[in-house]
């Protein structure tokens, strides 16, 4: 009954605050202490009993009352930080300013005319600035946002509150926040901490409380328009992340290994996750977000070298060296990411984590600023343990069109990836796992599976995601040169796609589509110079395919013949078909891949860069080394500008159908990429090779295709073949273009995992639009 009363007198105070046509004074504690004093509201109550609509009614009418309860709450927390919650009064307090504060910030953002409100300083303002750095002098005329945050931070390391005590309980025996030193008392044991505190389930909800609080500051930034200005910073997370907060160590530590010691199959016993409530996956959970938001701070390439230090945490990530650190975090994320993967005997057994998102996003800000970590994940097969989980994310989520962020993250990963010669090697390990996915049964490596599902990705996945194909052939094209031996599966289904690219009406049908053939070729050549012995089932793919090269080699280019494809182009039902590519049964267990329920809600994306904004090209030299290119290489794809004349502005990567609608092909420029395909090295093979396959099979009367691949496999092209080319590798360059997607898709994915209170529902988001399937 109390509880119900406390909700009632907390709802007459709201009601009280948003039809006051007078300020209320800052001195009347009577009235304010009825939001947080005498109250035992949860987050979800808060949210219920402070509707949007009287927020916003407040801001309009009574501002004074607003940025009074704002300022008042604050003051409160502060105190809270200072004196350190010795009783539960006092904790309680803490707790309920939290969740005020939570629901009300989305409504301060929103606004442009309040958006400066924390950032200045009330005048005769009473509260201290928290335990952070600075004197008292400082403090005094701290802007509201930073005592804010630097209480939040205080009270992250409150003992028995948010960590366990280092001394004997009793009223005598409170610690001094100020002295008080938080790297003893990191959250979790990992990297540069040995001790595992034990659990305290009560810790990490009030933990929970504040993360989520921190982060509604943090979410200042979905409130402003995308743009591509490098400069722009996110002060929340500039203040927070500066040497200003004594805690930003200990708390980055924290919750890096509360992320990367997490296990959620529930320590060894079947069906645990059903029996207790397990609080430690939504600290996990929200650690994650927090962790995201605070490295997102790169500003671009050009500022990467002196922006870096002003934002520790970014800091103290890219100076993560020790081998068993590293070790931890990567076994930790390859652990997470492999959750769903993980098949046991009894179905549901084991808890299903749904934060892959962040932690794909965490792994990709570890590789980008911590070059370190790339090269330790890369020097083993380990960097396998994070690949299959993304590869089975990847085709689990083609057909969904609310995941084109998850399809996006996974190619970019893998595109980074690709760069290191290091990964194409590892993919030669054979694979043994038999993880359900919907894709054919195959006997081979690493490369087959990633070769098969980018295979079914193309062909089988939806429109929106075309503009990833120049990077998911740029993956192929990378590792090409270092793949020892191709399955006939991911033979033919190259194959099956240089078909379906090379086909007359999408050839002509959009301005940049001939460059998934030369990226094709490329993959080719690449295999044939520098990996010819083990390959015989591309080679004999190849030749059962010759068709398709000399088709390519004798591509019309005179305007009738141009004209009478695109008409062609109108009676086909899609790009790539299905069709004459033979799929194969599925491994036993899979499930088809399925778009979204109707009325799923996603997030949109900033557009995706074009490849050649993406990456930058690197020549291998004898030794192994890379060296960057500033001109183009003639046997690279096309991005050089003679080759795409007539294109409209690359960096949006407009979609075939939007781009016929404003461009039509000419015989010239037809011309200007026929003439640069490499077809030189395939046409040589051909020539070479299939006069002696046919001649097999009269002299011998062979059907049997074996005999004909037992032929190749002890065949050689030594001295037949031109001059190897040098090798050509596309690394991932970071730009303000790809800094700008990053953060729309990261904010896009806390928006839409933060429902449950829905902190930023049905407030006016710029960052992003809000959609329904």
């Amino acid at each position: 009954m109390g509880n119900t009363d406390s909700k009632l007198r907390f709802r007459k105070a709201v009601i009280q605050l948003t039809t006051s046509t007078q300020p209320v004074e800052a001195t009347d504690d009577a009235f304010w202490d009825q939001f947080w004093a005498d109250t035992a509201t949860s987050i979800q109550d808060v949210f219920t009993l402070v509707p949007a609509a009287e927020i916003r009614a407040v801001r309009e009418e009574s501002p004074s009352n607003l940025a009074t309860l704002c300022y008042k709450a604050v003051e409160k927390l502060v105190q809270g930080a200072e004196s350190g919650c010795p009783s539960e009064k006092e904790k309680q307090i803490a707790l309920n300013c939290c969740r005020l504060l939570s629901r009300i910030l989305p409504y301060i953002f929103e606004d442009p005319d309040w958006r400066g409100f924390f950032w200045s300083t009330v005048p005769g303002n009473e509260e201290g600035g928290g335990g952070g750095g600075g004197d008292d002098d400082d403090d005094d005329s701290r802007p509201l946002a930073e005592s804010l945050l630097l209480a939040i931070a205080d009270l992250l390391f409150c003992p028995d509150f948010t960590v366990q005590s280092h001394k004997k309980s009793g009223p005598d025996s409170a610690e001094d926040m100020q002295s008080l030193d938080s790297c003893e008392y990191i959250w979790e044991a990992g990297v540069g901490f040995a001790q595992s505190p034990p659990l305290n389930y009560v810790h990490d909800i009030n933990r929970m409380e504040l993360l989520k609080l921190l982060l509604t500051c943090f979410s200042e930034a979905m409130y402003l328009a995308p743009s591509s200005d490098k400069n722009i910073l996110n002060p929340w997370v500039t203040f927070f992340c500066s040497t200003d907060n004594r805690h930003a160590l200990p708390l980055f530590t924290s919750l890096l290994n509360v992320v990367c010691a997490y296990d959620p199959v529930g320590y060894g016993i079947p069906y645990n996750h059903l029996l207790f409530s397990d609080h430690r996956e939504q600290l996990v959970e929200q650690a994650a977000q927090v962790l995201i938001v605070t490295l997102d701070h790169d500003g671009g390439v050009a500022t990467r070298v002196c922006v870096c230090p002003d934002n520790l945490f970014v800091n103290y990530l890219s100076r993560i060296h020790r081998e068993e650190d590293f070790h931890f975090v990567l076994k930790g994320l390859a652990r997470l990411l492999s959750n769903p993967l993980v098949q046991t005997y009894l179905p549901n057994s084991s808890k299903r984590i749904q934060f892959h998102q962040e932690l794909l996003v965490l792994f990709w800000k570890l590789c980008d600023f911590n070059k370190k970590f790339l090269f330790y994940v890369l020097k083993s097969s380990d960097v396998l343990d994070i690949l299959v989980p993304i590869l089975y994310y990847l085709n689990d989520a083609r057909a969904d069109q609310s995941r084109v962020g998850l399809m996006h993250i996974g190619v970019f990963i893998l595109l980074l990836l690709s760069g290191e010669r290091n990964f194409g090697v590892r993919l030669n390990k054979p694979y043994a796992l038999r993880v359900p996915m919907d894709v054919p049964v195959f006997t081979g490596t690493h490369a087959d599976l990633l070769i098969v599902i980018f295979h079914k990705i193309i062909t089988g996945g939806h429109q929106r995601l075309q503009p990833l194909f120049d990077c998911l052939l740029t993956v192929i094209v990378n590792v090409s040169p270092y793949l020892k031996s191709l399955s006939m599966v991911a033979a033919s289904k190259l194959l099956h796609l240089l078909e379906a690219f090379s086909t007359t009406w999408f050839l002509f049908s959009a301005v940049q589509n001939h460059h998934l053939v030369f990226f094709l070729l490329e993959v080719f050549n690449n295999i044939i110079q520098y990996q010819f012995d083990g390959n015989f089932n591309l080679v004999y793919s190849i030749i059962r395919k010759r068709n398709v090269f000399h088709q390519l080699a004798n591509l019309p280019s005179d305007p009738f013949s141009i004209q009478k494809a695109l008409q062609r182009k109108k009676k086909s039902p899609s790009a790539v078909s299905r069709t004459s590519s033979q799929e194969g049964v599925s491994m036993e267990g899979s499930r088809p891949a399925i778009p979204a329920e109707p009325g799923t809600l996603k997030t949109s994306l900033a557009a995706t860069p074009g490849i050649e904004n993406l990456t930058e090209k690197s020549q291998v030299s004898e030794d192994g080394t890379m060296v960057a290119l500033q001109e183009a290489h003639p046997s690279q794809p096309p991005p050089d500008h003679s080759a795409i004349a007539g294109a409209s502005d690359t960096e949006t990567r407009l979609s075939s159908a939007s781009s016929a609608a404003c461009w039509s092909p000419t015989s010239e420029w037809v011309l200007s990429w026929k003439s640069k395909l490499p077809l030189q090295t395939i046409m040589r093979l051909l020539q070479v090779l299939v006069p002696q396959v046919e001649k097999i099979c009269i002299d011998k009367g062979l059907t049997d295709e074996s005999e004909i691949l037992k032929f190749l496999q002890h065949g050689t092209l030594v001295g037949l073949l031109p001059v190897p080319h040098p090798i050509l590798i596309r690394k991932y360059q970071a730009s303000a273009g790809t800094g700008m997607w990053f953060r729309t898709y990261m904010w896009g994915v806390v928006y839409l995992r933060n429902v449950d209170p829905p902190i930023w529902y049905d407030t006016d988001v710029k960052l992003f639009e809000i959609q329904r399937i």
